[in-house]
């Protein structure tokens, strides 16, 4: 049996260092003039030691079997396709409301409610990423 918690833990390890060694290649700099490489490292690191906190309490804790439901993963990989469609083609606000719609039908509740409260938060997060960092979004 494969435990889920230290497969959870094994998981972010690995992704934090592919993003860890990738950031690496770009000069860091400084916390006063940060290079473009600094915040990637930052959070993969903080993402390792996530990792790590994770196998460690694996440990401590009683062993869940590791179940894959693929209609869940097919649901996810739906809502991300469809964040891309119709960012491409409509705007990223409707893009944000869609995916997390859709991406909830593979959670255990549902509730129109918090998606709303989320899909707000989420639009005005992407606002906050385009007037105030500058960064090109397609919102509207």
């Amino acid at each position: 049996m494969i435990d889920r918690n230290l497969a959870r833990g094994l998981f972010l390890m690995a992704i934090s260092l592919a993003f860890g060694l990738t950031a690496l290649k770009y000069p860091i700099g400084e916390f006063s003039r940060a290079g473009p490489g600094l915040f990637p490292a930052i959070v993969s690191l903080m993402l390792f030691l996530i990792g790590v906190a994770t196998v460690i309490r694996s440990r401590f804790v009683d062993k869940t079997a590791l179940t894959i439901n693929p209609k869940n993963i097919g649901i996810i990989l739906g809502s991300l396709i469809g964040f891309a469609v119709i960012t491409l083609f409509v705007n990223m606000l409707a893009a944000v409301v869609f995916m997390v719609f859709f991406s909830t039908l593979a959670g255990t509740s549902y509730s129109w409610k918090r998606n709303v409260k989320i899909s707000i938060g989420l639009c005005i997060m992407a606002f906050v990423f385009a007037k105030f960092l500058g960064m090109n979004l397609p919102l509207y």
